[in-house]
C-alpha cells in the first residue's frame, strides 16, 4: 500500500512548527500542493520553498476569509485544522476572561472559521476531507486546564457533527488525538504543569508516560502519517472517527 496525495490541494493551519510542519512536509512529499499558515512569520520562512505560506491568525475570521480568498479559487481538497494553544494551567477560578477567550479563539473558533470557508468548495466539487487535531483532553478531562479541555471537547463535537452533516456530500471529517508529542509545545505544557503542581519537570514527564498504556512519547511525524492516511483514498469511507496516535492514553492526570 503506497499512499499518494498527487493532485490534491491541502491547507494545514499552524504549519510553522511541530505537527503542522510535519504534516505539511509529509503531504508535499506525497504529491499534494500544500498551503499553510502561522502567526510566526519566521517559522514560515523555514519551510520548504514549494509550500505556500500565509501569515495569518486563524482566530480572526477576517484574516481567515482573506487567506481562503487566495487559496480556494483553484480548488481545495483537504483542510487540516491543526491550530491550537495550551491555555493557562491553573484552577478555574483563577482563569481570566482574556485567557478563556484566547484559548477558545485558537482551539475551536479557528476550526469553525476554516471549515465554514472550506465546505462550500467541497460541496461544489462533491468531495473533500477535514481532519481536526483533537487531544486526549478532548475525550477525557484534565484538572487545572479548563479552557483547553472545554475547547478540545468542542472540537470533538464539531468533528462528529460535521461528519454527519457533510457525509451525504462525500465530505469526510475525522479527528486525530496526538499523544505526548515531542517538541517545544510539549515542553511548555510540562513546564506549566510542573510549576502548578510544585514538581520537577522530569517527574511530570515520567508521570505523563505512565499515563499511557504503551508508556511512550510520539514524534510529530507519526501524527502526520495518520493525517496523510485519513486524507488518502485508502480511507475513503473513514469518517466521524476520533483516532488516537498516543499509545492509548489511560489518564491525563499524573498517577502518583
Amino acid at each position: 500500500m503506497k499512499i499518494s496525495l498527487a493532485g490534491k490541494r491541502a491547507l494545514v493551519t499552524a504549519g510553522g512548527s511541530g505537527m503542522g510542519r510535519a504534516t505539511a512536509i509529509a503531504m508535499q512529499a506525497l504529491g499534494a500542493r500544500v498551503f499553510t499558515c502561522d502567526i510566526d512569520a519566521d517559522a514560515l520562512d523555514r519551510l520548504p520553498p514549494d509550500i505556500g505560506t500565509f501569515h495569518c491568525d486563524v482566530s480572526d475570521p477576517e484574516a481567515v476569509d482573506a487567506m481562503f480568498a487566495q487559496v480556494v479559487p483553484d480548488g481545495l481538497d483537504i483542510l487540516v485544522n491543526n491550530a491550537g494553544i495550551g491555555g493557562p494551567t491553573r484552577p478555574v477560578e483563577e482563569v481570566t476572561d482574556a485567557e478563556w477567550r484566547t484559548c477558545m479563539g485558537v482551539c475551536i473558533d479557528s476550526h469553525f472559521f476554516c471549515a465554514r470557508r472550506a465546505v462550500p468548495v467541497f460541496r461544489g466539487q462533491g468531495s473533500g476531507v477535514i481532519v481536526s487535531l483533537v487531544s486526549a483532553a478532548g475525550i477525557m478531562g484534565f484538572p487545572n486546564r479548563a479552557p483547553y479541555v472545554a475547547a478540545k471537547w468542542a472540537v470533538t463535537g464539531l468533528v462528529k457533527t460535521l461528519a454527519m452533516e457533510l457525509g451525504p456530500d462525500n465530505i469526510r471529517v475525522n479527528g486525530v488525538v496526538p499523544g505526548n508529542v515531542n517538541g517545544d509545545r510539549m515542553d511548555r505544557v510540562v513546564a506549566a504543569h510542573a510549576e502548578a503542581e510544585g514538581l520537577e519537570e522530569a517527574e511530570v514527564r515520567r508521570l505523563y508516560v505512565l499515563g499511557t498504556s504503551m508508556q511512550c512519547h510520539v514524534d510529530p511525524e507519526e501524527i502526520a502519517d495518520m493525517i496523510c492516511y485519513l486524507c488518502s483514498d485508502f480511507a475513503r469511507h473513514v469518517s466521524g472517527q476520533i483516532i488516537g496516535v498516543d499509545g492509548f492514553t489511560e489518564t491525563l492526570y499524573p498517577r502518583t
